[in-house]
């Protein structure tokens, strides 16, 4: 069963992929540029431009905008080839939670040995313990929901096979990270992840915005994931194995030992758990890494679910919980999780309170989502965490594809400014937004209150550093929180339309893509509750068994904070709601006036904090300046200059000369030869002469 799970994407992506290439060949065999013409008004128009401007695009509509497709067969298998495996795994993935969380069945399952090399020694094998069934369940649940959903949202891209075959692709490396054995073997996973996540956010590979947003999220990964893999060379050095069993045997024996880093001798297992966390950090996008997430919004929309909801993202959550066992004997590296996971969910809801991209808003939500997940980690509450990466999943999904739903029928418009009124044109996907608003916000009953009230308490009872710290900030952002995923529902949804053009045309989407928004609609309100004891109660230690390493006191101790506390996060989500009311439905003048009255705040908001101009003035432009230095000094000055352009462009000049000395005629090697012999009687005469 277990292979079953994780090999079905892999075998999806390769034959849609096969279905990818051969359908390319079959469409242009000769390679040239092939137009198709639109049966409804016989515009000439490129089939691939058919969707290309994804969420920008203003020049299409959904009646009568079909790219003709010579493939179109091919393109309905490789959707349906990816698609039915999903959902199978899907299934057999909620089986396998219930095997290993209830049944106690821990797998692992040996397939091959990978590297022998020295004392590296690295089998491939797949470990399912409750922390990975877990994954599982998020993992392909999502995932087979977002490839349901694709094939309504993407129904007009004539690449169509390329794009499912990269979904399962990232599913495969997303599995195969879960199922890690040893860090090696999960670094190939994460690795995985970040290669599909390129292609997929640069799908549409015309448009420059998307090149340079998954160029931008390669890039500021590749720095989480040189610290990812510095503290994996640690490890082996420490203990001489990256298999998770023997370093989690061996790790209280590095209690007290130092490493010499540069001259300076620090705690081994800080040093190495922050390596590691410094991984976390790219993928999972925190604060200083986090820059990539919202421009990763230029892929199309499933991918946006896919990214940010369940997979990609959350890998740096399920990291810090599977090495739980090292961040717990690491209790600096664990107040530096907290800072982090702390900083970033107040920063990026500060951000969102005034975005404007539909996209981008529930892109900076799932930010400060992961923050909230980060303070749990360093709180030592790791189930705590899992709960709200496992609740986050279903409502962040279904707010991400609701606003596909949202981006779809308004044709392709992603400025909510230009919104307005779509309860009544489209009412199913108002209801399940609202949904996922009350989960995200915390409203009492929905599957986020009871995980994302769990970690701050978690915050509260813990003895962390920066305990207060993380539970101001969480507080604090519970109700930012609530002010602009309201602010998202009341400027779209409610009020007078402002596109009234796009407004009439509003319809609600096809069903394979509100069947699946319906689904995590009910997953949004039900993942809470039933879980609640397994994942933050007294069930935790039975359910969880070896997988984690909690803290053994914070479940108590969670459980006997004033009850004041326990409701701080309720009241902040109710002032939130009050306030967004207030500003957008009861007196919308409001928001303009603090605007104009705020301007400094305002823009510091609107620009992200400036953190894209100061790593442009830090880091892009000295690098620009750098690669044009060695590019026109070190490569055209110098080594051209002096090398083809210099000596070896003399030794051509003289050799071309002396070239024209072979002439061919007899007279002039005899001339030639009269003027040597002269020379030489010369300089006997003279030298001897001399003599």
């Amino acid at each position: 069963m277990i292979q079953a799970i994780v090999f079905l994407p892999l075998i999806g992506a390769v034959l849609a992929g096969l279905i990818s290439i051969f359908g390319a060949h079959a469409r242009n065999p000769s390679g040239d540029t092939v137009e198709h013409h639109d049966d409804a008004d016989g515009a000439a128009a490129h089939a691939s431009d058919a969707h290309i401007s994804d969420d920008h695009a203003d020049d299409h509509g959904h009646d009568d905008h079909h790219a003709v497709e010579p493939a179109a067969a091919g393109s309905r298998a490789a959707e349906w080839i990816t698609t039915l495996p999903l959902l199978v795994a899907a299934g057999l993935s909620w089986f396998a939670l219930v095997d290993v969380g209830f049944m106690h069945h821990d797998v692992r399952i040996a397939l091959f040995p990978w590297i022998n090399s020295g004392d590296l020694q690295v089998a491939w094998a797949l470990r399912v313990d409750t922390l990975t069934a877990v994954m599982l369940v998020v993992v392909n649940t999502v995932s087979s929901l977002v490839h349901l959903y694709s094939i309504g949202y993407m129904d007009e891209d004539p690449n169509r096979p390329r794009f499912f075959s990269y979904l399962s692709l990232f599913t495969f490396a997303m599995l195969m990270l879960v199922t890690a054995d040893n860090l090696v073997q999960l670094f190939f996973g994460w690795e995985g992840v970040g290669l599909a996540s390129y292609l997929l956010i640069g799908f549409w590979y015309q448009k420059p915005s998307a090149n340079a947003a998954a160029i931008k999220a390669f890039v500021v990964n590749r720095v989480g994931d040189f610290g990812f893999a510095l503290g994996i060379f640690a490890i082996f050095m420490l203990i001489g194995s990256t298999d998770f069993e023997t370093i989690f045997a061996g790790a209280p024996g590095l209690t007290g030992k130092t490493i010499d880093f540069f001259g300076w001798h620090a705690d081994a297992l800080t040093l190495t758990c922050l390596l590691l966390f410094m991984g976390a950090m790219g993928k999972s996008a925190q604060f200083l890494l986090h820059t990539w997430l919202p421009d990763a919004m230029e892929g199309p929309t499933p991918v946006s679910a896919l990214i940010h909801a369940a997979t990609m993202v959350t890998a740096g959550v399920f990291m810090v919980a599977r090495l739980s066992p090292l961040f717990e004997l690491a209790p600096n590296a664990q107040a530096v999780v907290m800072f982090f996971g702390a900083t970033t969910a107040f920063f990026a809801a500060t951000v969102g309170l005034v975005q404007n991209d539909i996209k981008r808003i529930v892109a900076y939500s799932t930010c400060s989502q992961l923050g909230y997940m980060f303070v749990a980690m360093g709180a030592g509450a790791y189930s705590v965490g899992m709960f709200h990466l496992f609740t986050h999943a279903f409502f962040k999904a279904l707010l991400f594809l609701g606003s596909g739903s949202v981006i779809y029928a308004m044709h392709h418009e992603q400025d909510i400014r230009n919104m307005g009124g779509l309860k009544d044109r489209i009412p199913f996907t108002y209801i399940v937004m609202v949904i996922g608003t009350l989960a995200l916000t915390g409203f009492p009953l929905t599957a986020g209150y009871f995980s994302k009230d769990a970690i701050i308490e978690s915050a509260f009872a813990s003895h962390n550093p920066f305990a207060l710290y993380g539970f101001l900030m969480t507080v604090v952002a519970a109700g930012l929180t609530s002010f602009y995923s309201w602010r998202l529902i009341f400027k779209t949804f409610h009020g007078e339309p402002h596109d009234q053009e796009h407004y009439e045309a509003a319809h609600e989407a096809p069903l394979s893509m509100l069947i699946p928004i319906g689904i995590l609609a009910v997953g949004s309100i039900f993942a809470g509750f039933p879980f609640k004891e397994l994942f933050a109660g007294h069930a935790v230690e039975e359910f969880f068994r070896e997988s984690v390493k909690m803290n053994p006191h914070i479940i108590e101790d969670m459980h006997h904070i004033p009850e004041t506390i326990a409701f701080l996060p309720t009241v902040m989500m109710a002032l939130g709601f009050v306030v967004s009311w207030l500003f957008y439905i009861r007196r919308p003048y409001l928001p303009v006036e603090l605007a104009r009255q705020q301007p400094l705040l305002y823009k510091f908001l609107l620009n992200k904090w400036y953190f894209d101009e100061l790593y442009d003035l830090i880091f892009v432009r000295p690098a620009k300046w750098l690669g044009r230095f060695l590019w026109k000094v070190g490569d055209g000055y110098i080594i051209d200059g002096f090398g083809p352009d210099g000596v070896s462009a003399r030794v051509l000049d003289v050799t071309r000369n002396v070239v024209k000395l072979q002439t061919g005629y007899l007279y002039h090697y005899a001339f030639a030869m009269l003027i040597g012999v002269a020379g030489l009687i010369t300089w006997f005469m003279f030298g001897l002469g001399g003599q």
